[in-house]
């Protein structure tokens, strides 16, 4: 079974830095695209930057110059690091992929289950 798991939230400062973690684990044929989202108190959910099986990004305009998403294929793990965090920065960030299971070989959506990003002013 395919699964996401997110790490690397956390509480921090203004100005502060994190970076988050998420890797793919189970049968997995191919990943094509991987994103993060984020969804902040009474807000909807929201993407964050994405990042394509051959490294093409694009990101938020209000994150763009602050975060960076890259990628590992030979660990199925894509990461977002955020640099010059604000308050409004404040969400749970959620793990995006469009994978191909070696069992099915149906390309299909998957989640992880959210890790909580804090920042504090």
């Amino acid at each position: 079974q395919v699964q996401l798991v997110e790490s690397g939230g956390g509480l921090v400062q203004a100005g502060g830095s994190l970076r988050l973690s998420c890797a793919a684990s189970g049968s997995i044929f191919s990943i094509i695209s991987m994103r993060w989202y984020r969804q902040g108190p009474g807000i909807q959910r929201e993407l964050v930057a994405a990042i394509s099986s051959g490294g093409s990004t694009n990101y938020a305009d209000s994150v763009k110059g602050r975060f960076t998403i890259s990628r590992d294929n030979a660990k199925n793990t894509v990461y977002l690091q955020m640099n010059s965090l604000k308050p409004e920065d404040t969400a749970v960030y959620y793990c995006n992929a469009d994978i191909r299971p070696r069992v099915t070989a149906v390309l299909r959506e998957y989640w992880g289950q959210g890790t909580q990003v804090t920042v504090s002013s």
